[in-house]
């Protein structure tokens, strides 16, 4: 039970059993009240509370990695595993899956590049892992699913969100990002140095704690709620207490720290430098792991609490450890300016205080207990003889780096201020500053500022830059989107012209194979009385843009060539080829399109972007024909020809191209050769098509289309990268769509992909696609939305 409010936490026991450093903790499921510890004698360690006293046992043993294991977490139970699994990520690039009762590794998952140093897991068997190669990875089961790239130096933590799809990563390069079905939805900045930890307080707050010495508390939304000081050096884990928002931080300041209601509460001081990692049990003891391989439980449960003599051990290992003061974690040190051991007569102030004395020519430092109401020795300060800020290094403060921290008592009684200072700095500009923000009376300018002088010997360097001007004006300055030119709006017709020619006007309709199809637009299809037949999905052929006005084409392509540049001209008989080519690819003629015919339509789709849209509409058409397609998709020629359409994907080009070049890729599904070079571009094409989604209705149906002809060859070849990209790709387009047309081939692919698939099955619910869907099983027209809609949910 959880001990009542302003208890103190007292060691409960010292575990020795790691060979180096403890590096990762987690609690475990099994057996109840247990742990998981890795270590950088790369091994992993089970601990299960010992029935007798207040102690834990070393249940098993595992090892798998062949470098320093460097992080744990637990996958949740499932019907195959029902006491759940445990994963470790390492220096070897691993990531090992165990089962609890297993010394050797259940498989390993390969494909990080570097240290994998952080892992989380989901609903529905998904595990998440950060690395150094920059890149978080999302795995379900033994495969790998997704790979989350934007950040731009080392992932440290890594957090699956409660809410579906959501994830959060913690990097290097001071940024977390949030991860919405694997793709980056929000960057948060605010940490001064590299984010090392991650811990979620709600579906829609998380705390992140970092090498700045803050914790931070954030929105899900980007807001920044509180900024929380206390450690005086890098924080390396953070852990929130079960069923509240208070919660614990460990770092290099050799201390483990307890916060609640947003102050830090106590300080535990531990005989190692580095306090790499914390957990919290479900009974709210406290777990640490620490450099010198010592993992340390600390209670608020008197019967819990250690004995008298192992908590007498403690504070002797903890009074022998020698502190460097280099480190800066007690301020600015003067041995010859400190008292003896008669100033430990007068007590603290508040708990975790710090006191330095002098005892026989001995720096020793103490901390003050409000619970036991006495102080307690830290620690021998080593090689502390008369050592300045200036050969310590510098101060933080606040997560800030200061040549001088100055504590400034204003009178005798009243609280104490720090003072934090670089000697770039203007004395009397900081002193005023100072006194602002503490709200002091402005009277003693002077004397702080003179303070300051004296205090820094005149080591003042007045900085050359005008920092003080205002970012906000000044001439050359940045004004951004100021000169950008407005877009078109969306659905404005990019044509002029009388008998204008305008793409797709006309609906796609798609001739009936064998009954009824439901992609034609005829109202044919009535739903029989009770039992409705799923006509739907699997599909298992391509569908494609046939719509044609062959002479409107040519003849648009013919104004257009009257004022093109002399080098794009086309001559009358490049025209006459070209009408050939029309005519050879969109009737029934027996023709077969000659290579001239190509050369030719080759020149025409690389004119200038602003009248190419008739060529593009001649090659989306006549890639249809299994000898266009095998001429453009063969493995000579397809390089330039994904190139050239890949370059009328740019989000900034012309919706006309866009939308014919989407068009185009969902024709080049007819034949053997198209579909093979899809499905080897895949990569390339799916994430450039992506950024066509802000565009009009049209393009959503191009869009999704092209993800339906992905789903039906993923469905025959059972590719799982492939798949998982095809449903990030639903998910983030079924945000923006609007048009039911679009919404209807969306769901035809996502219920292709997902048929007869459970892996699918499980990572469309971890992205959350049933909850995205379920609002169009209510709509009235047209049926085939709903129907189809209520199927797909059938199968999640």
């Amino acid at each position: 039970a959880m001990a009542g409010e302003g208890s103190t936490f007292r060691l409960r026991c010292s575990l020795l059993g790691h060979g180096q450093d403890v590096r990762g903790l987690t609690r475990g499921l099994f057996p109840e009240g247990s742990f998981v510890s890795v270590s950088r004698d790369r091994t992993a360690r089970v601990w299960a509370p010992d029935g007798l006293n207040r102690g834990f046992t070393e249940m098993h043993c595992m090892s798998g990695h062949s470098n320093f294991v460097s992080c744990v977490c637990i996958i949740p139970p499932s019907d195959l595993y029902p006491r759940g699994l445990i994963a470790t990520g390492g220096n070897d690039h691993n990531i090992c899956i165990f089962t609890v009762d297993n010394s050797a590794p259940l498989y390993v998952l390969k494909g990080h590049k570097n240290t994998v140093c952080s892992l989380s897991s989901g609903k529905f068997g998904t595990l998440l892992s950060g690395s150094w190669d920059t890149t978080a990875k999302v795995w379900l089961n033994d495969r790998c699913m997704m790979t989350l790239q934007g950040h731009t130096a080392a992932i440290w933590a890594v957090k699956i969100l409660p809410e579906q799809g959501l994830m959060l990563t913690g990097s290097a390069d001071k940024t977390i990002k949030l991860w919405k079905a694997g793709r980056c939805e929000r960057t948060f900045t605010g940490h001064e140095d590299c984010v090392r930890g991650l811990a979620i307080l709600s579906e829609m707050e998380f705390l992140s704690c970092a090498n700045d010495a803050s914790v931070r508390r954030w929105q899900i939304s980007g807001e920044c709620l509180q900024v929380y000081y206390g450690h005086t050096n890098y924080i390396y884990s953070i852990s929130v207490f079960p069923r509240c928002k208070d919660f614990v931080t460990t770092g290099e300041d050799r201390s483990l720290r307890i916060w609640k209601q947003g102050e830090c509460a106590q300080t535990i001081r531990l005989p190692a430098q580095s306090v790499w990692c914390c957990c919290v049990l479900d009974n709210g003891d406290i777990v640490v792991g620490a450099s010198d391989g010592i993992i340390r439980v600390f209670t608020e449960s008197l019967e819990r609490t250690a004995s008298a003599e192992e908590i007498q051990a403690f504070e002797n290992e903890l009074a022998q450890a020698s502190i460097d003061p280099k480190t800066g974690d007690l301020g600015d040190i003067n041995a010859d300016d400190l008292p003896g051991r008669e100033h430990l007569k007068d007590p603290g102030t508040r708990d975790g205080q710090t006191r330095l004395i002098k005892d026989n020519g001995k720096v020793e430092a103490y901390q003050w207990s409000v619970s036991e109401g006495r102080w307690i020795k830290i620690g021998d300060v080593v090689g502390s003889s008369g050592a300045t800020q200036q050969t310590s290094g510098k101060v933080l403060f606040e997560g800030k780096e200061y040549d001088y921290v100055f504590t400034i008592d204003v009178n005798e009684n009243g609280p104490s201020y720090k003072l934090p200072y670089n000697i770039t700095d203007d004395p009397w500009l900081t002193a005023y500053n100072f006194l602002q923000k503490n709200d002091l009376n402005p009277m003693f300018l002077d004397q702080v500022a003179k303070f300051i002088m004296d205090n820094t010997k005149g080591q003042t360097l007045l900085s050359t830059s005008n920092q003080f001007s205002d970012p906000f004006t000044g001439a050359g300055r940045y004004v951004p989107g100021s000169s950008s030119g407005s877009s078109a709006v969306p659905g404005a017709d990019p044509f002029t012209g009388a008998g204008r020619y305008v793409p797709g006007s006309a609906s796609n309709t798609v001739p009936p194979v064998g009954g009824v199809d439901p992609f034609t637009g005829m109202d044919a299809y009535q739903s029989a009385a009770a039992k409705v037949e799923n006509i739907y999905f699997p599909k298992k052929d391509a569908v494609t843009f046939d719509q044609a006005n062959p002479t409107q084409i040519l003849g648009k392509l013919k104004e257009l060539n009257g004022s093109a540049a002399e080098e794009h001209k086309l001559t009358e008989d490049d025209l006459i080829t070209l009408e050939k080519l029309l005519s050879a690819t969109c009737s029934t003629s027996t023709e077969t399109p000659t290579a001239q015919q190509l050369q030719t339509l080759w020149r025409a789709v690389n004119w200038p972007e602003d009248i190419v849209f008739p060529a593009l509409d001649i090659l989306r058409l006549s890639v249809r024909h299994p000898t266009v397609n095998e001429n453009f998709c063969s493995e000579k020629e397809h390089v330039q020809f994904i190139i050239l359409l890949l370059k009328f994907l740019n989000p900034k080009g012309k919706q006309a191209n866009q939308l014919l070049a989407l068009r185009a890729l969902c024709n080049c599904f007819v034949s053997h050769a198209g579909q093979k070079l899809m499905m080897e571009q895949r990569d390339e094409i799916m994430t450039q098509a992506i950024e066509t989604k802000s565009g009009n209705k049209n393009i959503h149906i191009a869009l999704a289309t092209l993800t339906l002809n992905y789903a039906v060859c993923l469905h025959k070849v059972n590719n799982v990268e492939g798949k998982a990209q095809c449903l990030s790709v639903i998910s983030t387009v079924m945000e923006v769509v609007q048009d039911l047309e679009a919404i209807f081939r969306l769901l035809v692919a996502l219920g292709t992909l997902i048929s007869d698939d459970t892996n699918a099955v499980q990572l469309a619910k971890s992205l959350g696609v049933d909850s995205q869907i379920k609002k169009y099983a209510s709509v009235s027209e047209p049926a085939k939305v709903k129907e189809c809609c209520r199927f797909v949910l059938n199968l999640l």
